[in-house]
């Protein structure tokens, strides 16, 4: 299996509101980014979002260790996803993309790490600016609506 590096952040402008999200792909030093929007969204959802579009990019099994400042997507994936699968994902706030990273994690293997937001990693840094910038242009091109 290759050793993937993903690196993730998500971001609201207002929660809910306009949403953005950025993945950084990072295999054998080459880095790929993966990078969106949405209307109306929240900071949680624009987090798992960005970990779902960037394991859609995969083409082969691999072992991911996934880096995030969102205690929510760490545990949630660490800690609280048997759980919530044994439940059916009864009362889980984003069920949708719950079970969308249930089928698209499937192939992997998938190790945790949280990282301090805003404490100069350099690729959390980067996500971070990218989920923003993306929110924001986002917002523009809606006239703010």
């Amino acid at each position: 299996m290759k050793c993937i590096e993903l690196f993730c952040d998500g971001s609201s402008l207002g929660n809910p509101g306009f949403g953005g999200y950025c993945a950084i792909l990072r295999y054998q030093g080459v880095e790929k980014i993966i990078a969106g929007s949405e209307s109306y969204t929240t900071n949680n959802r624009m987090e798992l979002r960005a970990v779902n579009e960037a394991l859609k990019v995969l083409k082969e099994p691999c072992q991911i260790a996934l880096y995030s400042d969102s205690t929510y997507v760490c545990y949630g994936i660490s800690r609280w996803l048997v759980a919530w699968v044994l439940k059916d994902f009864a009362k889980v706030k984003n069920a949708d993309l719950w079970r969308e990273f249930v089928s698209l994690r499937a192939p992997h293997e998938i190790s945790t790490h949280w990282i301090r937001g805003h404490s100069g990693h350099a690729q959390n840094e980067k996500c971070d600016r990218l989920a923003r910038e993306q929110a924001l242009q986002h917002k523009i091109a809606n006239k703010g609506q």
